[in-house]
């Protein structure tokens, strides 16, 4: 009989990464539907300048106090930074359905990264909700192999350094505040904006290209992005710090659902049967996941 970890909230932490991940989808919806054409470190700087003076705000009100390990939080922060530079810096150079695909191992690599922590596998159901999720994905993305490259390593590396911060996020960070964590982590894509910005002015990087003259429609679109970093940053934080990790990433999967509903209300896209089936085995996968009652196991 496996006893289902106590300190937990479940509940509370899939709600947190299910609001997370639709926020962090419709600022993917946003981005394809308005054609936002800054470059990456502008916009990293932009969207900080916009996200820390709330947070900042957040955090006073909730009696800001020092984290519990500073040099955790840094690495966390670090780790995420690296993250979307990785994925975002693998877009032009491979079909987008193929680096998805190779992003979202990320949820069996938390599984993986949690359990040689722990020193300890999760239950096969688990284990098994897991690798289903990730035939929801394939279902759903088919990427083509074809497409392969070196290039695929990069939003692999991009999974690897997720599943590092969300790991360490549960063991490591756990008692710090979310809003704080946002606010360290949306320090360091100011910084890592500022530090970029040091190489730009390449024409047509989508990383180092030239500072872009902002009109109202691009500071709207910034500031959307903005209340999406808001939301996905702290939500992220609340999900891993207050859920197992292997159930949590189960449900980092809606992700992809969410991506299909903004598909069709901007885009008219319609999924076919296939990509249905696929949401319904990333449900069925998130319902597997769930702990398990004493008697239950």
């Amino acid at each position: 009989m496996t006893r289902v970890q106590t300190g937990y909230r479940t509940g509370y932490a899939v709600g947190a990464v299910v609001i997370a991940v639709l926020a962090l989808s419709l600022g993917d919806a946003i981005i394809k539907a308005t054609g936002l054409d800054l470059p990456l470190w502008q916009m990293y700087i932009l969207r900080s300048a916009l996200v820390l003076p709330p947070l900042w705000l957040l955090a006073w009100r909730n009696g800001f106090r020092p984290f519990g390990s500073l040099f955790w939080v840094v690495i966390r922060s670090i780790l995420l930074v690296t993250m979307w530079l990785s994925y975002y810096s693998a877009l032009p150079l491979m079909p987008l359905s193929l680096a998805a695909a190779a992003y979202y191992t990320s949820p069996i690599l938390i599984t993986v990264v949690a359990a040689v922590l722990a020193c300890r596998w999760p239950a096969p159901r688990v284990l098994f909700a897991i690798l289903l999720g990730f035939v929801g994905v394939v279902l759903i993305l088919r990427p083509d192999a074809s497409g392969f490259d070196l290039a695929t390593l990069r939003p692999l590396m991009a999974a690897f350094l997720y599943a590092c911060a969300m790991v360490l996020t549960a063991r490591k960070c756990r008692e710090d505040d979310p809003v704080a964590l946002a606010l360290a982590l949306n320090i360091a894509f100011a910084v890592a904006g500022a530090g970029l910005g040091l190489f730009s002015g390449q024409e047509g990087s989508f990383i180092f290209g030239p500072w872009q003259r902002l009109d109202l429609r691009l500071i709207g679109v910034v500031a959307a992005l903005a209340a999406v970093i808001l939301i996905g940053s702290v939500g992220a934080a609340i999900a891993y710090q207050n859920g197992p990790p292997a159930t949590v990433a189960t449900f980092d999967y809606s992700y992809l659902a969410f991506s299909l509903i903004w598909g069709a209300i901007f885009f008219g896209e319609r999924p076919s049967a296939l990509s249905l089936a696929g949401i319904l085995v990333i449900v069925v996968a998130g319902f597997l996941s769930l702990p398990r009652s004493e008697k239950q196991e």
